[in-house]
């Protein structure tokens, strides 16, 4: 691991269990993140967005074995979708567990991604917590393709910005994202 990448892991973390807020590159486009167990912080995020608390938000988890953590029930179909999946797939579990308030929808429901991106999967392994993550854009406003297309209003409203990937061109986009119902029904919500 390059000391650069340890260096941005080491601060991100000292921030996350402070209850801060980070801007950061992850598997898609760059996102707002905070520790998804902490009510004070994902409160935070709600702010910096300038969001509704009622609008939910997406969970990033290191692997399989923290899914668990957080899902009461995956189903089969969730494991065959992550497996076939060519893009970055956020999936919408029936019922989250053991998330901060604002995190599961007022459903129950819970949108969640097993990371595949290096940065973010050591850093939610080392932290031991799932992430909140949100692209780092007000509200209503169009997720950043990039960096540099982050509003400086947004950079300056959170806790840290990882110096990590900041110069990367091209067009990111966000995760497909599915719906699994409770009786196995499959709905696409974003492709």
């Amino acid at each position: 691991m390059s000391i650069e990448l340890e260096k941005e892991l080491s601060k991100s973390i000292e921030v996350i269990k402070n209850q801060g807020v980070i801007a950061y590159p992850t598997d898609t486009i760059w996102g707002l993140g905070c520790d998804a167990t902490d009510e004070v912080a994902v409160k935070k995020i709600y702010e910096v967005k300038g969001r509704r608390e009622d609008k939910s938000v997406i969970v990033l988890v290191s692997d399989d074995r923290m899914l668990l953590k957080y899902v009461k029930d995956v189903p089969e179909m969730a494991w065959e979708l992550m497996d076939y999946s060519e893009k970055p797939l956020t999936i919408i579990y029936p019922e989250g567990k053991n998330l901060a308030k604002g995190v599961i929808a007022q459903d129950g429901t819970i949108a969640i991604r097993v990371v595949k991106d290096d940065f973010c999967q050591k850093l939610i392994q080392k932290l031991g917590k799932p992430l909140v993550s949100t692209s780092a854009n007000k509200s209503g406003e169009p997720s950043p393709q990039s960096f540099r297309d982050i509003n400086q209003s947004v950079l300056d409203a959170v806790d840290y910005v990882v110096n990590l990937r900041q110069n990367e061109t091209g067009s990111a986009s966000p995760s497909s994202i599915v719906q699994l119902g409770i009786n196995g029904e499959v709905k696409i919500i974003r492709k």
